[in-house]
Formats: structure tokens, C-alpha cells, sequence
């Protein structure tokens, strides 16, 4: 089968590590406390424009010579003029941030049956294509585009297997057309192919570099283990292009915080900062105190 004809492109990085085993700061050693993975949705025919984009983010942070964006390696000041620069763009940012310490050693043996070696990072992933593949059919609906899949372009990394992402990415397409789970949020089916799902190393693609800015905007604002204190500055700055759910709000839809209710996420309150601007309460019930 070809693939279909696309309307839009959703390029998607990460910051953190999936690792379960042993987790930061419970363990000594161990992986990442946060596991962060964001996408940046661009409509593709404005897509050729994204070069330009990343060439002026380039130009404004001194990295003019190289003309490829490493997040992680500017000054805080340039991080802030990057997202403030993807702030301005015509994009949607969705970004899921999972804080590991509650999953230390957690098998989903549901999840496992699947043949894949990768099942933390494409429950993660679920949440993501989910809100994602919400948002462009709600485009669909409203403007009848007349393409209207959405190709999902990951940036490459080590450990992954992407052809595996792509199976799974069918899976969750057939699970939603014949209702197999009855749960809040479905991935939206009318939009998706498997056959639209690639991965590529970031230098490669525009796209993957916005992609990386809006990710390790969203880990630095939550990671202390790693990056220094938390730094909401640069993740409250996208605040324009986070995207809205039909209800007008960023909370579990621009972004999304797991552990779920939010109270139950065991983070401090510089950890919880960038959470409570975008509408999240971590008040604790009556009935759970």
C-alpha cells in the first residue's frame, strides 16, 4: 500500500531517558527522573518555510556557521530567544512529560504481549498521537481540508526501534476503529498511516530541530538532575503555540503530566511550576488526605 496524501507533518524529539529498571534520584545510578517527548505539528504547506525558521533561530542565537539548533548547547539567554522565536512561528506545540520515579520497575505485562522491546516509550508516544491526532482532525472538520493525514516524523536516536513505533502506530489505529479500549482519549484513526510514520536524525530536517527546542524546553523546566535547576522560562515561552483543547485549556492536552491525577505526582515545586502555569492543580483531595 502507498502511503496517503498528508496535510500535515507532526516532527517529534525527546529529552530524557525510558529506562525503568532504576530510576534517578531513588537509585544512585539509574535513568532520567523525567521522560519528556514533544512534538511540533506544522501544516505542510508551510513546511518548506521551516528552513528559514531554524536559519533565523540560528542566526539569533550565534549559531549562523552551523546552521543546525542544539538546544542543549546555547546559553540560557539564546534557549530563551530560540523558544521565543518558535513562539512567533505558525505551529502547534504537544508535549507529554512523565516523571519515572512512580514506574521504577513497572511492567505493563498488557503492553509486553505486543512484540516490542520499547513499551514505555510508545505508551508515552499513545498519549502524544492521541492529542495530536485530536488536533488535526478537529483542523479537518473545521476548514474541510481535503488532505487530511498527518505524517509523523520522529527524530532518530539510539535504542529505538522505529519500525516497531510504526507497528505500534497501526495497532493503535485499529484499536481505535474497533473500540477496543473504552477510555477518555482515542488516537484519532481518520488522520493516520502507518505508512506515514519515518524516523531521521536531527540535523537532517527543520522540523526535528523546532521539535528539539520545544522538548528540552519542557525537560530543563523539570529536570534538576541534569541540566541544573529547574528553568520554566524557556517552556512558559511557547506558551503561545502550546495547543488548546476544545475547553480553551493547555492542562492534558498541550501538555500532559503523568503520573495522572496530578496530586499524586511525587515532584517538588520548582518541579511543579511549569505544570501550574498551564492550568494544573496539585491540590490534594479531601478524601486522599
Amino acid at each position: 500500500m502507498t502511503a496517503p496524501d498528508f496535510e500535515f507533518i507532526a516532527y517529534i524529539d525527546e529529552g530524557g531517558d525510558p529506562s525503568l529498571k532504576r530510576v534517578r534520584p531513588i537509585d544512585e545510578k539509574g535513568g532520567t527522573e523525567w521522560m519528556v517527548i514533544s512534538a511540533v505539528v506544522v501544516s505542510r504547506d508551510r513546511d518548506v518555510e521551516a528552513i528559514k525558521w531554524v536559519a533565523d533561530i540560528c542566526k539569533k542565537t550565534g549559531q549562523a556557521r552551523s546552521q543546525v539548533i542544539h538546544f542543549k548547547d546555547l546559553s540560557p539567554e539564546n534557549k530563551l530567544l530560540a523558544a521565543e522565536h518558535l513562539a512567533g512561528l505558525p505551529v502547534r506545540i504537544f508535549t507529554v512529560a512523565s516523571n519515572k520515579k512512580n514506574m521504577r520497575q513497572h511492567r505493563n505485562e498488557r503492553a509486553e504481549k505486543i512484540p516490542s522491546r520499547q513499551w514505555f516509550y510508545n505508551w508515552l508516544s499513545r498519549i502524544l498521537i492521541e492529542r495530536v491526532t485530536d488536533w488535526c482532525w478537529r483542523r479537518v472538520q473545521k476548514n474541510t481540508l481535503p488532505r487530511r493525514h498527518v505524517k509523523f516524523m520522529f527524530s532518530q536516536t539510539g535504542g529505538h526501534s522505529y519500525s516497531q513505533t510504526a507497528a505500534y502506530h497501526e495497532l493503535l489505529k485499529v484499536q481505535s476503529i474497533g473500540g477496543t479500549y473504552l477510555k477518555k482519549w482515542v488516537p484519532r484513526s481518520e488522520v493516520m498511516s502507518m505508512h506515514l510514520v519515518e524516523a531521521h536524525p536531527h540535523y537532517k530536517f527543520a522540523g526535528l530541530q523546532l521539535a528539539d527546542i520545544a522538548a528540552s524546553s519542557f525537560y530543563q523546566a523539570v529536570d534538576k538532575l541534569d541540566t541544573g535547576p529547574c528553568e520554566p522560562r524557556y517552556a512558559i515561552a511557547l506558551g503561545p503555540r502550546l495547543a488548546l483543547s476544545n475547553a480553551n485549556e493547555h492542562r492534558d492536552y498541550g501538555l500532559v503530566l503523568q503520573p495522572t491525577p496530578a496530586w499524586r505526582a511525587d515532584i517538588s515545586a520548582d518541579q511543579k511550576a511549569v505544570f501550574e502555569h498551564y492550568g494544573y492543580d496539585f491540590t490534594v483531595p479531601w478524601w486522599a488526605r
